[in-house]
């Protein structure tokens, strides 16, 4: 997906939200349980019921891989059933030298040999170039890139400043906009950081920002819109536990909705405020 089509359904759906595909076993409903992929029947629910509320599913990759061949194949299938109009999140934080990240970039991007085909793939740059690059030299796909997260660890590296005074978290921004473009590079922002979006802003106004954290983590969708959001939205908001656990009955897919039609209703007004629709 290009970042014209991505803006042009933003517009079109009057949202900016991502849902996150964090699809835990222990946490849908038991009545799936018996199916033969229930986690692929969870999510497809899922979809089916917020597809035209959002504009990017985000699938954490760790909760397929737990699962081995079987969770693979669930994430296929979970893959294969998403909306063309969606953006395609691969959650799996990849990062490593450049005949791995490769490698990386063929299983998540190249579909005829991976039965994958996805936007998209969130990567951790702490190995530099090396770990980014194989991932941009993919036609319409993006990396996005780590740069300030919400976890508590985050503090043991993230805002550490050089003798010019630049957080670790800016030096990475301003060091990997010189590898892509606002085309095919994005950044991962918390949204519990609030005000942190205003550093970010200034190293990377155009770029989309991937923002989990709003909802069930306690981030402000207002205070996200306020600091971060630019003359193209350029936010993707993500929520996961607040969406596809919103009930843990049969009526789960009823309630994702009920949960994601409230987060679309406030981002159209945060859209309207900034003039991006009408």
């Amino acid at each position: 997906m290009t970042r014209a089509e991505l803006i042009h359904q933003i517009k079109e759906k009057r949202s900016f939200l991502c849902v996150g595909l964090d699809t835990d076993l222990t946490k849908i409903p038991e009545h799936l349980l018996d199916d033969e992929h229930p986690i692929y029947s969870f999510n497809k629910a899922i979809i089916d019921a917020t597809a035209d509320l959002c504009v990017a599913y985000k699938p954490n990759i760790a909760f397929y891989e737990c699962y081995g061949l079987k969770g693979w194949q669930s994430l296929q299938k979970t893959w294969a059933a998403l909306p063309k109009d969606c953006f395609s999140i691969a959650d799996a934080k990849r990062g490593d030298i450049g005949n791995t990240s490769g490698r990386y970039a063929m299983a998540f991007f190249d579909e005829p040999n991976s039965g994958l085909g996805f936007d998209s793939i969130t990567i951790a740059p702490y190995m530099g170039k090396d770990s980014v690059t194989p991932f941009l030299e993919f036609k319409d796909k993006w990396a996005i890139v780590l740069a300030l997260t919400s976890n508590e660890g985050s503090l043991d590296f993230q805002n550490f400043e050089n003798k010019e005074g630049l957080q670790l978290f800016e030096q990475v921004i301003d060091k990997v906009n010189t590898w892509g473009s606002t085309d095919n590079l994005m950044y991962v922002v918390g949204a519990t950081r609030g005000e942190g979006f205003i550093k970010i802003r200034e190293h990377a106004p155009e770029h989309f920002l991937l923002v989990p954290g709003v909802g069930a983590q306690g981030g402000s969708l207002e205070d996200v819109c306020k600091y971060g959001m630019n003359k193209d939205c350029g936010l993707l908001v993500n929520s996961t536990r607040g969406i596809i656990y919103a009930s843990k009955g049969r009526d789960f897919a009823e309630r994702a909705r009920e949960e994601a039609l409230k987060l679309q209703k406030e981002m159209e007004i945060e859209l309207l405020k900034a003039g991006i629709i009408s």
